[in-house]
């Protein structure tokens, strides 16, 4: 047996291998200042498929970027093959700021937020006046998710030749929100393309709304040159829709004119994620009146300043019961 004293060189000392590799660690990461400029489209099991200039390329995350991942509007940078032609992979290197995030949660006790699209202007509720019924709750709480995410919102309402819009228009009067009426003919027709347009045009838009309202056809009328998706029919034994859109799609108005964001068909809207003082921001009119509220004042108690500001004319009491109904739908479920 060979022994090792302390007259032993180091040579006859054999050093085991470093396993995980010799190169030093470090944090610096590169800046990829060349990096192409892209908008993520739509995302797949780890594969995203962005626009960049006039190609559609494929590409994956950067092992970089950690636990931050890309969504549907997001602004990316991009390295690697940018080509776009098939079984070609690009990687995307950061992701920009994000102007406005719309998000939500599996259920109002979920803690695990979902981001369903980035960096969209407004948010498209669409609901039916019937077959199915309206959720004034589900409705409720997009509105807030809206607000908190910093969208602006549009409700747009279908079949009305089933039912008319007045009893959903006069609940949501007061919050002067943007509409659009149409029926199920002008739908299929394409007609109602052109009013829903018009709210459209240079915005990036996402649309929302639970199964069998009209939201995927309503979108291929908007995008006629889409039309693989096919449209789902309402069960009419339970009332609910089958889903036709399972994951969110950022498809371009003719002429450069906006992009239209398709998301999956919810069937609630968890806001687990959402702070209740920031729904006040969007009430400007209401909101230099919550000065004299004490300390995180929810706004539905006697002690809040909101009673007198309103009751002293500086806003109408319709806006004042929207707010407090919005900010009660977290402690509501969508079928109260």
């Amino acid at each position: 047996m060979r022994r090792y004293g302390k007259h032993t060189d180091e040579d006859d000392i054999r050093s085991r291998p470093n396993r995980k590799g010799n190169r030093p660690r470090t944090n610096i990461r590169p800046k990829h200042e060349d990096a192409a400029e892209g908008m993520v489209l739509t995302v797949d099991r780890g594969r995203l498929t962005c626009l960049v200039e006039d190609r559609v390329v494929m590409a994956m995350k950067a092992r970089e970027l950690g636990r931050k991942a890309a969504v549907v509007g997001d602004r990316v940078a991009l390295v690697g093959d940018l080509s776009g032609m098939k079984d070609t992979l690009a990687r995307i290197v950061r992701i920009e700021e994000r102007t406005s995030v719309l998000r939500r949660t599996a259920d109002d006790d979920d803690p695990y937020e979902r981001v369903v699209v980035a960096n969209a202007d407004q948010l498209a509720i669409v609901t039916a006046l019937a077959d199915p019924e309206p959720r004034p709750r589900l409705i409720d709480r997009c509105l807030v998710a809206a607000f908190d995410g910093g969208l602006e919102p549009l409700l747009v309402m279908t079949k009305s030749d089933l039912a008319p819009p007045d009893k959903l228009l006069e609940l949501y009067g007061a919050l002067d929100i943007p509409y659009v009426v149409t029926s199920r003919g002008e739908l299929e027709n394409g007609d109602a393309s052109d009013r829903v347009r018009e709210h459209l045009d240079g915005k990036i838009t996402a649309f929302v709304g639970h199964s069998g309202v009209g939201k995927t056809t309503l979108v291929n009328a908007l995008v006629p040159q889409e039309r693989r998706r096919l449209t789902g029919h309402v069960n009419a034994v339970t009332g609910r829709g089958r889903h036709t859109t399972t994951s969110a799609l950022a498809l371009p108005l003719a002429d450069g004119g906006g992009w239209v964001v398709d998301t999956p068909g919810v069937r609630s809207f968890g806001l687990a994620h959402v702070d209740p003082s920031r729904v006040i921001h969007a009430f400007p009119d209401l909101e230099p009146g919550t000065a004299g509220c004490p300390r995180a004042c929810s706004h539905d108690e006697p002690d809040c300043a909101l009673d007198a500001w309103v009751a002293e004319g500086h806003a109408d009491p319709a806006r004042l019961y929207s707010l407090r109904r919005l900010l009660a739908t977290r402690e509501r479920k969508e079928g109260d």
